[in-house]
């Protein structure tokens, strides 16, 4: 685990593991930052920041948002390649 942790109150380490392997699991992706606070006896305030997702580019094709074309049947690649593509 490489991620940075702020844990004021001391809360066990095995728990802090514990926390941000379950949300990694559950969101498929890396946490980069997670901030821990008691807030009860048996209860934790959680807070994660993500290492953020590397994408080259987004299009809208006909209602989908897709990252490449590769999966495209010929119709659709036809409408991508006639669309007018504008500069950003």
């Amino acid at each position: 685990m490489n991620a940075e942790i702020i844990n004021p109150d001391n809360l066990p380490e095995s728990f802090i593991r514990a926390e941000i392997e379950q949300i990694e699991r559950e969101r498929g992706r890396t946490v980069a930052k997670a901030e821990f606070h008691r807030v009860g006896e048996d209860q934790a305030s959680e807070r994660f920041w993500w290492v953020p997702v590397k994408f080259d580019r987004i299009r809208r094709i006909t209602g989908y948002l897709v990252g490449t074309t590769e999966r495209f049947n010929d119709a659709k690649k036809a409408e991508e390649k006639d669309r007018v593509k504008h500069a950003v």
